[in-house]
């Protein structure tokens, strides 16, 4: 039985209990009987029932005193009074006390089984209530918060971030440019929460994860019989933003007959699912990421310019942590308090000498590496103290100017990316002592695909 279809009957007579108890049995209902008020507390808050039928006239403890007792209970039940000898005042302090409805005996089993379906609606009309108020604090939390959650302490971040809370309040298309590892995502979703769209979704892609031949059907969706596999109707995920935001991160990853489609849906705000003749129309506010240098991708042909200038409209150049230096002290303290409380510890802070080591790293991997730095140190670390020998020594990487036959003994990209791979995964179990869980989260990936990689590379 459900939780919602829980019943507790409580009357002196037994001629009524069991009445009730078939009655309402039948109707689905999973019951516990109860001779009088103060049995029927014991019940009820060792095992509270959301829906109580209760006798107003009983010896020890009567209806009304029973009200009375439950009054501040959490979750507070739905009481239906019944009564054979009411008179109105009766019924008037009965609702007034917290009764949700007041019938007189005798009654038909209609009657009865009619008043509780009208409870259980209201139960679930107050559920709903509880969980859509619950909904919206979190929605007014993110929105308040989003911002609050970057740490920018550094000049060019404080700039970055008067810009960007500008840009949230209108809809033009936005560019976040800057190295892997930035916060790119992260400034997206700020500028979503801080919007008029902050109540309506937020659907994030990375465009160089989908396969090519996926990309159309994923981005517009789909009708039914449009391919082999197409069983049904799908909406793609411009649908699925409809008057929210949709970040496209790694814009420049994108195919060029995509980049095509995607500058007739900014144009137009319509799309067109594969296998269908008609559009669409959407209101989808649009916000694109990259890595790369567009403006280069449009020299060597590789992007489109007219969907350069049309995505180009507010740029926002997050800077490397090697430009924000000033901010490590804050991330590294920010970071702590995560992998405290998502992993047990109880690191303290980092020892100066071995912030001095992170102030002056390079950090190509921006603020992604040096989370994953902290993460390593805090699990070795053997105090309260990340010193410095529990941090990762940098490694001496090949120079990209060398021959890519010097650093790979190859020219071969499939055989290049196998021994990559291959490295990159052995350090990462070196650095986690084994932990596999833990590699996976530095690698990136998921704990599946690095057992299959050890697998493929290691056995």
């Amino acid at each position: 039985m459900t939780e919602t279809k829980r019943l507790l009957i409580i009357d002196d007579e037994e001629n009524m209990r069991h009445m009730l108890s078939v009655v309402t049995s039948k109707a689905g209902y999973q019951v516990t009987i109860a001779e009088n008020g103060e049995q029927a507390l014991a019940i009820q808050q060792k095992h509270p029932f959301p829906f109580i039928l209760c006798d107003l006239k009983m010896p020890k403890m009567d209806g009304l005193q029973f009200l009375h007792a439950l009054n501040g209970s959490n979750p507070a039940p739905i009481v239906i009074m019944m009564s054979a000898y009411a008179t109105i005042d009766d019924a008037v302090e009965a609702m007034k006390s917290g009764a949700y409805d007041f019938i007189t005996k005798p009654f038909k089993t209609a009657e009865i089984l009619l008043v509780l379906e009208k409870a259980r609606e209201h139960h679930a009309l107050q559920e709903e209530n509880i969980r859509l108020k619950e909904q919206v604090k979190k929605l007014e939390s993110n929105c308040s918060n989003s911002f609050q959650k970057i740490i920018a302490h550094s000049g060019k971040m404080r700039s970055l971030l008067a810009l960007t809370k500008k840009v949230a309040a209108y809809d033009t298309t936005v560019l976040i440019t800057g190295e892997s590892g930035t916060g790119k995502e992260l400034i997206a979703q700020g500028i979503h929460h801080n919007s008029k769209r902050k109540n309506k979704p937020f659907i994030a892609v990375n465009c160089g994860s989908i396969p090519e031949n996926l990309l159309e059907s994923e981005f517009f969706g789909y009708t039914k019989g449009a391919f082999t596999g197409a069983d049904k109707d799908r909406k793609g995920l411009f649908e699925e933003a409809d008057c929210g935001t949709l970040f496209l991160d790694e814009i420049g990853e994108l195919p060029q007959g995509l980049q095509v489609k995607l500058l007739r849906v900014l144009q137009e705000q319509e799309i067109r699912p594969v296998g269908s003749v008609k559009t669409k129309k959407i209101d989808t506010r649009v916000i694109t990421a990259t890595a790369k240098n567009l403006e280069e991708q449009v020299t060597l042909g590789n992007f489109r310019e007219d969907l350069f200038y049309r995505l180009n409209v507010i740029t926002l150049q997050l800077p490397t942590l090697r430009e924000r230096k000033e901010d490590i002290p804050y991330l590294c303290a920010h970071f702590l308090t995560m992998l405290n409380q998502k992993m047990g510890l109880q690191i303290e802070e980092v020892a100066p000498e071995a912030m001095a080591v992170l102030l002056g790293r390079n950090w190509k991997g921006n603020i992604r590496e040096l989370k994953n730095c902290l993460e390593r140190a805090a699990i070795v670390a053997e105090s309260k103290q990340i010193v410095i020998q529990d941090l990762t020594p940098v490694q001496n990487h090949a120079s990209i100017d060398d021959p890519i036959n010097q650093i790979f003994g190859t020219f071969s990209l499939k055989q290049g990316k196998r021994i990559m791979e291959k490295k990159m995964i052995r350090q990462a179990l070196e650095t986690s002592k084994g932990n596999k869980s833990m590699a996976a989260r530095m690698l990136e990936i998921s704990y599946p695909s690095l057992l299959a990689k050890i697998k493929e590379y290691l056995q």
